[in-house]
């Protein structure tokens, strides 16, 4: 099992810090377009925070009934109208502070360690407490921070923006996309006993694939607007229900209940139209490779329709950068993942130590030591 650090730590205090500067920011925002005269655009804001924070409420409360399973039933009724109120992440930042704290800070050494040794299993809850909020994070990035992204690059092209405010907003929410990925990758990582540990380059190296590959794909999906909202909201509608058929193709089986797993594909359903993701722990290298074949067709797609069919958009400036920015983001990002995969993946440098470690598959079932729900969710 790794370790969880003072470095862990003081991230994990930012997190928390970042999570609630970010619900006063939408609010601002929200209030300040309402202030404007701009209704839609401030309904559709709290509508996005409000969708994201009630699937993620209902996941983290399954998540503490399924792991307090035959405890105090009154501790699991506070839980549940703690959620009900939407204040669930907070109970689990308490747990993830407090654990993360004691493994930190309090604790030693872990090495030869047994399983159950109490030391061991502080950094456990530690490092699972962390791995459940980042993967709440996940949810809530691409059922609210996304959304929201589409939202602010359709105000600047169809309005145009003076300030530099809304570029730099723009920007931090393609860093925070991409980031919130790797935190989860890195913490999932961290949970499961037979994943290979990720190098500081190899941080880097999935960071911009996914920074640049997000990027060049929300860009090129934002471009439909300026031709039709409505075309937009059906592509992504197609995208998704593509997205959902392969997730019910794979037989996930993250949740315990029928109806939490569909809830659980439908959203995950929403994240592959963004980005691509191994939901059963097998090896990926056809799916990646015609998930984002299809990216760059449709991404070139849409630019040539603007070309030939559109000419006269392309008078706008902003046509010309958001296309430029579409297809460099686009080539540079399949090129950061053609080298992560072949170079930087954990179980590219970590091989030449155990070969016989196959970390992208599922050989080595049986030696497995038990990690609860996330062995059935394996990142890639």
């Amino acid at each position: 099992m790794m370790k969880f650090t003072k470095q862990n730590f003081f991230f994990l205090v930012g997190g928390m810090i970042i999570y609630v500067v970010d619900i006063g920011v939408d609010l601002w925002i929200a209030i300040r377009y309402f202030c404007q005269g701009q209704y839609s655009w401030s309904i559709l804001i709290v509508c996005f925070r409000g969708l994201s924070s009630l699937i993620t409420q209902i996941f983290s409360y399954e998540w503490f009934k399924n792991d307090w399973e035959g405890t105090d039933t009154g501790k699991l009724k506070l839980v549940f109208l703690v959620h009900l109120f939407q204040c669930g992440i907070f109970i689990r930042y308490w747990f993830a502070l407090k654990y993360g704290c004691q493994a930190a800070f309090k604790q030693t050494s872990i090495r030869d360690a047994s399983e159950t040794d109490p030391s061991n299993l502080i950094q456990k809850q530690a490092i699972d407490a962390v791995t459940d909020i980042n993967m709440l994070r996940v949810f809530k990035t691409f059922l609210e921070t996304t959304p929201q992204l589409f939202l602010q690059i359709y105000i600047v092209m169809e309005h145009g923006k003076s300030n530099f405010y809304p570029y730099a907003a723009i920007i931090m929410s393609f860093c925070g996309i991409s980031l919130s990925m790797v935190d989860y990758e890195i913490s999932l990582r961290k949970s499961l006993p037979d994943k290979n540990e990720f190098r500081v380059s190899s941080k880097f190296m999935y960071l911009f694939y996914k920074l640049f590959t997000i990027s060049s794909w929300i860009l090129s999906i934002s471009l439909v607007t300026l031709l039709s909202v409505r075309i937009m909201v059906l592509l992504l509608i197609v995208l998704w229900i593509c997205g959902f058929a392969w997730t019910l193709n794979q037989h996930t089986t993250f949740c315990k209940s029928k109806k939490m797993e569909y809830l659980y594909r439908t959203v995950v359903g929403i994240i592959l139209i963004f980005s691509f993701f191994n939901v059963k722990g097998r090896r990926t290298k056809v799916c990646v490779s015609i998930y984002y074949a299809t990216h760059t067709v449709v991404t070139l797609g849409i630019v040539f329709v603007y070309m030939f069919w559109k000419p006269f958009i392309i008078k706008e400036i902003h046509f010309t950068i958001v296309s430029i920015l579409t297809i460099a983001g686009l080539v540079v990002g399949i090129i950061f993942l053609v080298v992560y995969y072949r170079h930087f993946h954990p179980s590219t440098y970590w091989r030449s130590q155990a070969c016989s470690d196959e970390v992208d598959g599922v050989a080595g079932q049986k030696d497995r030591v038990k990690t609860g729900r996330f062995q059935n969710f394996l990142m890639q």
